[in-house]
């Protein structure tokens, strides 16, 4: 499995039980496709950069997951579909490996 960051953006006329209903649902999703999910984080309404679909702000969400690449397919294209979202990211997060014996400082 690889580890993944999704980030989405919600729209910003949605109610706090409908908010909490759209990041239960996209994390369901990962779920039913074998992913494991952390928790996922849901920030304050902030102001965008530029006017994304007329919308000046949005619901930022962050989900950090483990997955194979087919459920991460998946999930982008519910997050593609999905009206409430507003735009979203997947980024593939690399896995620091350990140095190598004798690859370090200080070995001799």
């Amino acid at each position: 499995m690889r580890a993944y960051e999704v980030i989405y953006i919600l729209d910003p006329a949605l109610t706090e039980e409908q908010l909490s209903e759209q990041v239960q649902r996209f994390a369901q999703v990962a779920r039913e496709q074998g992913a494991e999910v952390d928790e996922p984080q849901l920030r304050p309404k902030r102001r965008l950069a530029y006017p994304i679909r007329g919308k000046g702000e949005g619901f930022y969400v962050i989900m950090t997951l483990r997955a194979e690449p087919p459920a991460m397919t998946e999930l982008t294209r519910v997050l593609k579909l999905a009206e409430q979202v507003v735009r979203h990211m997947v980024v593939a997060v690399e896995q620091k490996k350990p140095p190598a014996q004798g690859e370090g400082a200080g070995v001799q």
